[in-house]
């Protein structure tokens, strides 16, 4: 029988030991959100004039590594984020570092596939368990994907991680670790996003399609977060929780006695996530809470799972929408400011489901650097915006305005109804598009 402390001890090592195992041309995976190894992180970044071409995969960081800060002219280091975060989205247009779409649910078969290279994993965990085993916690995601087409595992240990129960693909063992650090560090906190007026609007217009029973995925940022306040405060009951992300706005709901996740046809009594990060309170909640499922993403965003929830409402916000029913999340021109994600996992895993709903929400207009107004429904992208749903997959949109309904509309439904949630001062235009583009009839609404 193993001796796992014994295998521990021999495996135990300096950040600077351990990073002494990555060589140049490796690409490393850092994990996402919460997972990142910070005493590795540091110790690789004093390598800088050593190695070359070594390339980080990440998504969601709390900051840009220092690995890639330390070097300037990304000779040794070069970037790579599968979402951009705050931090990425004001970095990676400086140079440091490149963005690689994706299906969410499809990250972990680009490494099975070797479309994606992976030669070395680089994650944090909680301590070892007395059989050997670290739980990825925070962070199921795509990580046993990732460690399976790896040669190196660098676990750096963080005392105050919590440990999370799942059901396949959420720890390593002992036996096929390289290195262990002890890295007495604490786990990456992430703020919650402000909620603006618009917000607190919007999600007034959204709430009332939400019912008793109904199993919710709510994404993150301030539209996401002000209707989690909102059904905190409400009468609602019974609801679930099947989401990519968890995050303190789910802790509010569990908390109120609102969410309970006993009403669900499939994982009942479970709330399902795949990965979490947050506040202190969030990471505390998490520890082994045996209400909470942590599951590999392919399985959380899998539409053939979703749709097996009945009732499941999606609310995820966006950027900018055209007069067809396209929808940007993801990039303002070419500027990329976070990944496609799990949105159109989700959107399509929504109307799957008998009852499903799926809302994308956004302010009806931004105003730039120069304090000027525009609308955030334009006639047609033209600037090199990304769509993320395509008009064919948009169920509902929201604004402050109103929500719009698009399922099964032809095209000039579709324009009526999206002029109808923009901001008042935009719709004649709007209007006049519409009618330049042959989608607008005589007897549409003015």
């Amino acid at each position: 029988m193993i001796d796992f402390y014994e295998e521990y001890k021999k495996k135990l090592m300096t950040p600077d030991d351990a990073v002494k195992l990555i060589k140049d041309g490796d690409w490393i995976e850092y994990g996402q959100t919460a997972s990142f190894a910070p005493a590795c992180d540091e110790a690789l970044a004093k390598r800088k004039d050593e190695l070359h071409d070594v390339k980080i995969w990440c998504a969601i960081a709390p900051h840009i590594p220092e690995a890639v800060k330390a070097d300037p002219e990304h000779k040794a280091f070069i970037y790579n984020t599968w979402h951009a975060s705050a931090d990425e989205r004001r970095e990676i247009p400086l140079g440091y570092g490149y963005f690689s779409p994706q299906l969410y649910r499809d990250q972990g078969s680009y490494y099975q596939r070797g479309y994606a290279k992976c030669n070395v994993v680089m994650i944090s965990t909680p301590p070892m368990d007395k059989f050997g085993n670290f739980s990825f916690a925070l962070n199921n995601s795509c990580m046993q994907e990732a460690i399976d087409a790896a040669d190196r595992v660098i676990i750096e240990v963080i005392e105050d991680k919590p440990t999370v129960f799942g059901m396949s693909n959420d720890h390593i063992n002992i036996k096929d670790v390289t290195a262990v650090v002890e890295g007495h560090r604490n786990t990456a906190i992430f703020p919650m996003q402000g909620i603006t007026e618009a917000d607190e609007k919007i999600a007034k217009i959204v709430f009332p399609y939400i019912e008793d029973g109904d199993t919710l995925q709510i994404g993150i940022g301030g539209m996401p977060n002000a209707i989690g306040l909102m059904i905190a405060e409400s009468d609602l009951k019974d609801l679930g929780m099947h989401t990519e992300v968890m995050n303190d706005g789910y802790v509010k709901l569990y908390k109120a006695g609102v969410m309970n996740d006993s009403k669900k046809k499939i994982f009942r009594g479970k709330g399902i996530y795949s990965v979490c990060f947050g506040s202190r309170e969030l990471y505390d909640y998490m520890d082994y809470n045996m209400g909470m499922l942590s599951l590999p993403m392919g399985m959380v965003n899998d539409p053939f799972i979703i749709r097996q929830y009945d009732h499941f409402v999606s609310i995820n916000g966006c950027i900018a929408c055209d007069l067809y029913g396209q929808v940007s999340s993801e990039s303002v021109g070419t500027r990329q400011i976070s990944g496609t994600g799990g949105q159109l996992d989700f959107v399509t895993g929504a109307y799957m489901a008998e009852h499903g709903k799926s809302f994308l929400t956004m302010p009806a207009e931004f105003t730039d650097k120069n304090g000027n107004k525009h609308s955030n429904i334009k006639p047609i992208f033209t600037d090199g915006d990304i769509i993320t749903t395509p008009r064919s997959q948009t169920q509902y949109l929201a604004t402050e305005y109103g929500v719009a309904f698009l399922a099964g509309k032809t095209t000039w439904q579709r324009a009526e109804e999206i002029i109808g949630i923009a901001a008042p001062q935009y719709r004649d235009d709007l209007i006049k598009s519409a009618e330049k583009m042959h989608i607008w009839r005589s007897s549409n609404k003015r």
